[in-house]
């Protein structure tokens, strides 16, 4: 049971949803995903362990940075979940994506290098 609660726990909170549907698309670290979604690093840190708590990101270390995604085995069902739960925060999901694509652009030029293992089993898991 305790399982249970803890993945319902990581998909509860309105950011933390909004971080599973970012890492779904593309390996995040946290500065990117704390600069998409405008909030400081630290807070989006703690997000995003809970949400590993659960089980549901793969994560790849590169430097100084860590890069998470959601894990294969649960992309199909946050999907689904997803369908059923996102119609109030489409809107702010359109918006994150569209920061997401921008920060993306910038990537090579930045601070994180990006990821390599999780960036090239993206297509592989989608």
């Amino acid at each position: 049971m305790s399982d249970l609660v803890t993945f319902s726990r990581a998909l509860a909170d309105p950011t933390r949803s909004r971080i599973v549907n970012l890492v779904m698309k593309d390996a995040l670290c946290v500065c990117e995903l704390a600069e998409i979604l405008g909030m400081p690093q630290s807070s989006v840190s703690s997000h995003v362990q809970i949400i590993r708590k659960a089980g549901l990101l793969d994560s790849e270390k590169c430097e100084k940075w860590t890069y998470f995604r959601i894990a294969p085995e649960y992309r199909k069902l946050i999907k689904s979940l997803m369908v059923f739960f996102v119609v109030a925060e489409t809107r702010e999901f359109e918006k994150d994506t569209a920061k997401a694509a921008k920060r993306l652009a910038q990537r090579e030029g930045s601070c994180c290098a990006g990821p390599k293992r999780l960036t090239t089993r993206k297509h592989a898991t989608s």
